[in-house]
């Protein structure tokens, strides 16, 4: 009779929910563990391609995902008709923009190049000061992206037969493009295809994920502590009032 009263009422369900918990908690560890050691791979591959000596474009083409971030060299021309400035870029606390160019290389590739950040104009309909680009043939060297990189959303397409205002556009990946890959301007045959202002490499931090992941493991525990801790304290007192019964 005293064993039926002591039982804890849907211990099992509570048990249940404690282990969904938990499992709940290792699964999000795990996540951030494996989002840790993939970003802690790619700022190795990050380090390590971007400083490689450049080699030619025509070399790592056939596999740019195996080359990314690694200097290589093109010849080519310009089309400064097809360009396009990316919103929300800042450089020393000033507003400004990511200028993507046209480059129709010698081997009949077409792709984008990356020109630097360049600032914006004093309102939302002043076109912003752009760098020049040399017209005829000539030889860049810039990192190479993949253009999954390249933003998705809006951003600002400068129009051909205007000297002022902006177009809206959808996405930069609707270009017309025939490669899977962009480029990083870093310098080139002439002295104004070096950026003052390139793109920069991204932060090189592993960031918080390991340490999330020792969260998670610690909050499973608590749950399981914490069911330990209630079902012990329910037990604890159907027994005080069992003894407490029997002694009236």
């Amino acid at each position: 009779m005293s064993s039926t009263k002591t039982r804890e009422k849907f211990a099992y369900l509570k048990s249940l929910v404690a282990l969904i918990l938990i499992a709940s908690c290792l699964w999000a560890a795990q996540w951030q563990y494996d989002r840790g050691v993939a970003r802690h791979q790619r700022n190795n591959i990050i380090e390590k391609h971007s400083v490689m000596s450049p080699v030619a474009l025509a070399s790592v083409q056939q596999n740019p995902e195996s080359h990314e971030w690694q200097p290589v060299t093109s010849r080519g021309k310009f089309d400064a008709s097809q360009q396009i400035l990316l919103r929300n870029r800042y450089f020393e606390g000033k507003y400004g923009f990511e200028l993507l160019t046209k480059f129709d290389d010698v081997n009949g590739r077409s792709f984008w190049v990356d020109c630097g950040w360049v600032q914006a104009g004093k309102n939302a309909q002043t076109r912003p000061t752009l760098p020049t680009l040399p017209i005829g043939e000539v030889e860049i060297s810039g990192r190479l992206r993949l253009d999954t990189s390249l933003p998705r959303g809006s951003f600002f397409a400068i129009p051909t037969n205007s000297d002022t205002g902006l177009i809206s556009k959808a996405n930069a990946q609707l270009g017309s493009t025939s490669e899977d890959f962009y480029l990083d301007l870093l310098s080139g045959s002439s002295p104004e295809l070096t950026p003052s202002v390139p793109a920069e490499l991204p932060e090189l931090s592993d960031g918080p994920h390991m340490a999330y992941a020792l969260q998670w493991i610690f909050f499973g525990g608590l749950v399981g502590y914490g069911r330990f801790l209630i079902r012990r304290e329910v037990l604890a007192s159907k027994q005080i009032r069992v003894k407490t019964g029997s002694l009236n």
